[in-house]
């Protein structure tokens, strides 16, 4: 299966941004590009990478590794995974060598949608505003009458 990748084409005048590859257990991957995508509007350089139970993790480990090569733009590559630890993270390792390349793992919709809009930041800091909006947004609260 081949990645959901929209190519890193650069517009005219417009400078090059972070590329992205989500990837994620079953298809959350591409569940979370495209609610990403609903919110933000179409994304160029970002793809989108489902990890399946009978999966070749060598086949899924280039995959990635090229799916980040066709993001990058020029600014650095983030991969987003569901979770530290994982088929995913573990998996994502080998295509974050490169200095260019950040993993961010444990990710949630906040975050992506921060990170989709810091695109045009720095890597270090498109990563730190993602990772803060992801901390910022999990909270809980009683909603019942009697609760203050």
């Amino acid at each position: 299966m081949t990645p959901d990748v929209v190519p890193a084409r650069i517009p005219e005048g417009r400078p090059a941004l972070i590329g992205i590859v989500i990837v994620a257990h079953g298809g959350l991957a591409r569940e979370y590009k495209a609610a990403v995508e609903h919110v933000v509007g179409p994304q160029p350089g970002i793809s989108a990478i489902s990890i399946d139970a009978n999966c070749d993790r060598g086949t899924k480990e280039r995959e990635i590794c090229s799916a980040a090569e066709s993001v990058d733009q020029g600014q650095g590559v983030v991969v987003v995974t569901d979770m530290f630890g994982g088929s995913p993270s573990n998996l994502s390792l080998m295509a974050c060598r490169p200095d260019d390349r950040r993993i961010l793992y444990g990710v949630n919709l906040p975050a992506l949608i921060k990170l989709a809009k810091s695109r045009h930041k720095t890597l270090p800091e498109a990563v730190r505003v993602a990772t803060e909006a992801g901390r910022k947004y999990i909270d809980s609260r009683n909603l019942s009458a009697g609760s203050a």
